[in-house]
């Protein structure tokens, strides 16, 4: 039985689910000839060695920091990935690397089952490689969105200027940084909590843990609440898709 070979690439990897969730399904399924691990490397370029070392690596996730870097190292990309100028899939065939976004997939399928009809503005917390999947995900679903960032930036509200009016018109405020993230529980997003109400909905693309201190503050506000672990779920049944599924393969 030739062994299936698959992974995630980022560094550091200590607050991944991806192992232990594709080892179960494994289990479940009695998928016997496939196998996950981490692979931590700390510089993009040792990359190309890491395909060299596992001739039978055909399947790898992408994570925090090489979702952008990685694209330089692939030989194809998917229409979202494209779109979105990040890759968190890749998937290896005897016709090279191509890399995919299962985020567009994740947060756009966990956001539709929540979203009410008032929701048709949103403020994007943070401006990195996250931000991008949901900013296409918003467009897609004709969401007019403000991106806020920390830094002066054209195209970007900075935190101070999140009023009442800017509050009150974006009922969608979505969390595409780290703040809150285990173990550093204390931190949160510097926006004015005390303009939240029952009419808002917080995403948190962060699902360790369970409810950061920006969804308890916005909870304690009576707005709505979600974190990133069904958008975890539905990325991680993508990426599975993605590297069984022929119609995959771009022509």
């Amino acid at each position: 039985m030739v062994e299936r070979l698959f992974g995630l690439i980022g560094y550091p990897l200590s607050h991944s689910f991806s192992k232990k969730y594709f080892t179960d399904k494994f289990l479940q399924e009695k998928k016997g000839d496939c196998r996950y691990e981490l692979f931590p490397i700390a510089d993009i370029s040792s990359f190309p060695a890491l395909l060299e070392d596992h001739t039978n690596l055909e399947g790898i996730n992408v994570t925090i920091p090489y979702k952008q870097q990685v694209i330089a190292y692939l030989d194809a990309l998917s229409p979202e990935a494209s779109a979105v100028g990040a890759v968190n899939v890749i998937r290896r065939t005897d016709r090279g690397l191509t890399g995919y976004n299962s985020d567009v997939y994740g947060f756009g399928e966990s956001l539709r089952k929540h979203l009410t009809p008032e929701d048709t503005h949103a403020l994007i917390l943070g401006t990195g490689g996250a931000s991008r999947a949901v900013t296409y995900v918003l467009q897609q679903q004709g969401i007019r969105y403000r991106l806020v960032s920390r830094q002066r930036r054209a195209d970007a509200l900075q935190y101070h200027e999140l009023n009442r009016e800017v509050m009150h018109q974006a009922t969608l405020i979505i969390n595409t940084t780290p703040l809150g993230m285990a173990p550093d529980f204390s931190a949160c997003p510097d926006i004015p909590y005390d303009l939240l109400g029952p009419g808002h909905l917080l995403f948190d693309l962060i699902y360790n843990p369970e409810k950061t201190l920006f969804l308890q503050r916005g909870q304690a506000r009576g707005s709505r609440v979600l974190n990133g672990l069904e958008m975890l779920h539905l990325q991680a049944e993508k990426s599975w898709d993605i590297w069984n599924d022929e119609s995959c393969i771009p022509g």
